[in-house]
């Protein structure tokens, strides 16, 4: 058969990713995340699915919470279950997913509520994430449900911000596994109304929860948190097709700032200066440090520790590069990197020193044409 006659118009790039769909090695994650319980970030996964199966795809729920809202229940009606196993522990039952019966039944999609809960003692896994990287290897795409305070890297800030404890968690590689990450988002004001309402709980437990977790400062700041992880999120992926399809440094989503700093004691107005900037556009802060392969002095080396220690102090990630040209070694580093913005001292040099400096810059730019650069005239070291 004429593959063009069954999808006409279907370019070369197009028919080689529908054979990698067709072909996946693993099914694809995709995380609904919410900044707190209520933000609708079940409601969410359930109504994907919902979609998912009306356009003839196999969906099934692996195991979803109600809570007992209403509204959450009538969308888990409209799929078709997997009954959960039983298993008894210190005398008590308890249900969870099973996932046993998942891989038997072998869906197209299952979907997974609350990703950092922690299975039964005598489960297959200890964790339900670990059920979900199964379901993945069996090539089945997995919808489910997290809220940010139960991402591992952010718990500490968390519990410091709130004073709750998280007691169960999701390490950080699993969101860095996701192919898709959706903010379930609602602004702190409407999930407070939600609460009042006794949409999320019961009416004897909100004047309690408005007044600890629910607190509005909180809500802002781990709203403020999801969204950032969005952005990484959304950053990752973009670096990930960039580098696929060999795009070019102007293809970026968010500022990348980065300061460029020798030995000098003067590189510290640089640092600080490039600190300033990074936290005006909210970007993401970076110092190089070009390694030429010289042998430094004592005092030299004792300087350029010192700078680095003072940029780290800053929250910069610090870059070491080697290579001979400074200019070179930055250009097609900032240019892999996608950086936005560059800062370059300048000291106040004439003669030669001045035309090999200028000499630089130019390479700089030709080898970075998307970057905007700031020269910082110094004190010569």
């Amino acid at each position: 058969m004429n593959a063009n006659k069954t999808f006409p118009g279907k370019t070369a790039e197009q028919w080689l990713e529908h054979a990698e769909l067709k072909e996946k090695a693993q099914g694809r994650l995709k995380v609904f995340l919410g900044y707190a319980p209520g933000v609708g970030k079940t409601f969410s996964m359930l109504s994907e699915g919902i979609r998912r199966k009306m356009r003839g795809e196999d969906v099934v729920v692996g195991i979803v919470e109600t809570h007992g809202r209403p509204s959450t229940a009538e969308l888990v009606e409209k799929l078709p279950s997997i009954a959960r196993t039983e298993l008894e522990y210190k005398g008590t039952m308890f249900e969870e997913m099973d996932i046993d019966a998942i891989l038997r039944r072998a869906p197209e999609v299952v979907l997974v509520d609350e990703l950092a809960h922690t299975n039964i003692e005598g489960s297959r896994h200890a964790k339900r994430y670990e059920d979900v990287m199964e379901l993945l290897q069996a090539r089945i795409d997995v919808l489910v449900t997290v809220n940010i305070q139960h991402i591992e890297s952010l718990t500490p800030q968390v519990q410091s911000l709130t004073g709750i404890t998280v007691r169960e968690t999701v390490p950080d590689w699993v969101m860095d596994r996701a192919d898709e990450i959706v903010l379930a988002d609602l602004t702190p004001e409407a999930l407070e109304e939600r609460m009042k309402r006794g949409d999320i709980y019961p009416a004897e437990r909100v004047d309690r929860a408005l007044a600890n977790f629910f607190r509005r400062g909180n809500l802002i700041a781990l709203r403020e948190m999801a969204l950032k992880q969005v952005t990484r999120a959304v950053d990752r992926n973009l670096d990930a097709y960039v580098t696929r399809k060999r795009l070019g440094g102007e293809w970026c989503v968010r500022e990348k700032v980065a300061v460029c700093i020798s030995a000098s004691p003067h590189a510290r107005q640089l640092i600080a200066r490039g600190a300033r900037l990074a936290e005006g556009l909210g970007a993401e802060f970076m110092v190089l440090h070009v390694d030429r392969g010289d042998t430094p002095t004592e005092d030299r080396a004792r300087s350029l520790e010192a700078n680095i220690r003072f940029a780290e102090n800053l929250g910069a990630k610090v870059v070491k590069l080697v290579n001979r040209s400074v200019a070179k070694a930055t250009s097609e580093f900032v240019s892999k990197e996608r950086v936005t913005q560059v800062i370059f001292g300048r000291s106040a040099v004439k003669g030669l020193k001045m035309y090999l400096y200028y000499f630089a810059i130019q390479r700089f730019m030709s080898g970075a044409p998307h970057t905007d650069l700031h020269i910082v005239t110094q004190e010569q070291a």
